[in-house]
């Protein structure tokens, strides 16, 4: 699985290093997404909890996360993004391993200061028609609030704006930061440094993980 704070690029090297590995990529938000707009039983229990207003039970959340890891596409392994979020969450998908003769093998914990998360976050704006996407320092528009591509104006998703960006850290430092201490115990964390290009950091996830994956003799 891998760990990091929003704005870490998770995500998208979990899409990279999941196809240079020959592995399954599983996202959590694909999965909640897919059983609701299925109408499969477990995405009709989680729509009500959601429709309410309440947040969807972990133990309903595992039942996905088991339902997905039987697929025949996850036999030789897979790689977690976006779960678990809480040490409730890995000490339940440890146990759910465990009944499957499986386990978590290795983190790699994408390490990203706050100052670079909010730059990075904070930047961002897309167009009113299509939506292309603009970052005031890393992919500024021609003009300023005008897209280049279609002319329509540029607007900031609630998601990006500065002070729901603070928020959602100190939520991720409240609830998901302890399963760095989690699984640096265990003897799992292969921690990254997230401030590199995109490509560096794929290639040092990669790395770390080879050498894990080979020292555990998972590969030769």
């Amino acid at each position: 699985m891998l760990l990091g704070p929003p704005g870490a690029g998770k995500g998208t090297q979990a899409a990279v290093v999941a196809k240079k590995m020959d592995l399954a990529h599983i996202s959590s938000g694909n999965i909640f997404r897919e059983n609701i707009d299925n109408r499969t039983e477990l995405g009709m229990r989680a729509q009500g909890y959601i429709d309410s207003g309440q947040l969807v039970p972990d133990d309903l959340t595992i039942d996905m996360i088991r339902e997905r890891i039987s697929k025949p596409d996850c036999r030789q392994g897979a790689i977690l993004d976006g779960f678990p979020r809480t040490v409730a969450q890995a000490e339940a998908l440890d146990n759910l391993l465990l009944e499957m003769n499986g386990k978590v093998e290795c983190v790699p914990f994408i390490n990203v200061p706050k100052d670079v998360l909010i730059e990075r976050l904070s930047g961002r704006w897309l167009c009113e028609t299509e939506e292309h996407v603009y970052h005031l320092k890393f992919n500024p528009p021609l003009k300023d609030g005008i897209c280049d591509v279609d002319g329509s104006s540029l607007h900031q998703r609630h998601d990006d704006v500065r002070e729901t960006v603070e928020k959602r850290i100190r939520e991720y430092n409240q609830k998901t930061a302890p399963l760095i201490k989690y699984y640096r115990k265990a003897g799992k964390l292969l921690e990254i440094d997230g401030k590199k290009e995109i490509d560096q950091v794929t290639r040092d996830i990669l790395n770390k993980l080879g050498a894990h994956l080979s020292e555990s003799g998972r590969i030769s």
